[in-house]
């Protein structure tokens, strides 16, 4: 199978390979990842966390692991200059730096395997992680424990005074969106570093893995007018389309769309 069936691959797996799937994904983008070299230093690592835990039940040993990972030197990327490496779970394994979701999927696959209790959590702008029935959250970079006035804060910092804490931010995260997001913040991360043929694989997988909103047609039909693929982009303005609900937007769409040939869109 190809990378991209050996991720799909992972996820029917019951429960789920997350960790696996990322390193598939970074198979497509740097043949050098060997998934098995990595799950062996993620054997390794793990063994280290593991005898430095205290002596408590599983339940309370969520936040004391992420103190351990911190103190093995995994922390956030740098955020001013983004690179792809700090999304591509091989390289985050080596660097032990790496954006917060590379940080919590490392996380959930370590704690997996202690069989400590955690969870993923979807939020806004930095993904959080859970143990299960608790009542604050965690942050992947360091473990420091957010409750809802923390949430709220975070919030803001990110996306501004209007922007409201709602109750499918706290929402537990399907293997599935993990992988979605890991897959749209490679999109991102190698379109701003110009590698448009890179942020379109990840921009199919976006779409492959689950179902796709307003914004990752768009961002696709984008690559592809970079890439001077007319049909292709026609294809994703009209899906946008469809899908927004929001009449400026739709009307500038409807005027994008007649300025681009007709005809069926190729992929």
């Amino acid at each position: 199978m190809n990378p991209r069936s050996q991720c799909l691959a992972c996820l029917q797996r019951t429960p789920p390979s997350v960790f696996e799937a990322g390193l598939w994904i970074a198979v497509e983008h740097d043949a050098g990842c060997v998934p098995n070299q990595t799950l062996d230093e993620i054997d390794e690592l793990t063994r280290k966390i593991s005898s430095a835990l205290p002596m408590l039940p599983a339940a309370e040993l969520a936040q004391p692991m992420l103190r351990q990972l911190a103190t093995l030197g995994f922390q956030q990327d740098d955020v001013a200059h983004p690179k792809p490496h700090s999304a591509l779970l091989h390289k985050v394994v080596q660097r032990r730096r790496g954006q917060p979701l590379a940080l919590a999927i490392i996380s959930l696959e370590i704690a997996r395997r202690l069989e400590i209790p955690l969870e993923g959590v979807n939020f806004p702008g930095h993904f959080l992680l859970r143990v299960p029935g608790a009542d604050h959250l965690l942050d992947s970079c360091g473990g420091r424990r957010l409750y809802p006035r923390d949430c709220r804060e975070l919030l803001i910092r990110q996306f501004g005074p209007d922007m409201q804490l709602k109750a499918e931010h706290m929402r537990t995260a399907s293997a599935q969106a993990i992988l979605q997001r890991l897959s749209r913040n490679l999109r991102h991360l190698h379109q701003i570093n110009d590698d448009l043929l890179a942020s379109l694989k990840d921009a199919n997988r976006v779409l492959e893995l689950g179902v796709g909103n307003t914004t990752d047609y768009l961002v696709r039909a984008s690559l592809y007018q970079a890439l001077e693929c007319p049909q292709a982009e026609r294809f994703d303005l009209e899906h946008a389309l469809l899908l927004s609900d929001d009449p400026v937007q739709r009307l500038r769409l409807e005027q994008r769309i007649r300025t681009l040939p007709s005809g069926h869109a190729l992929h």
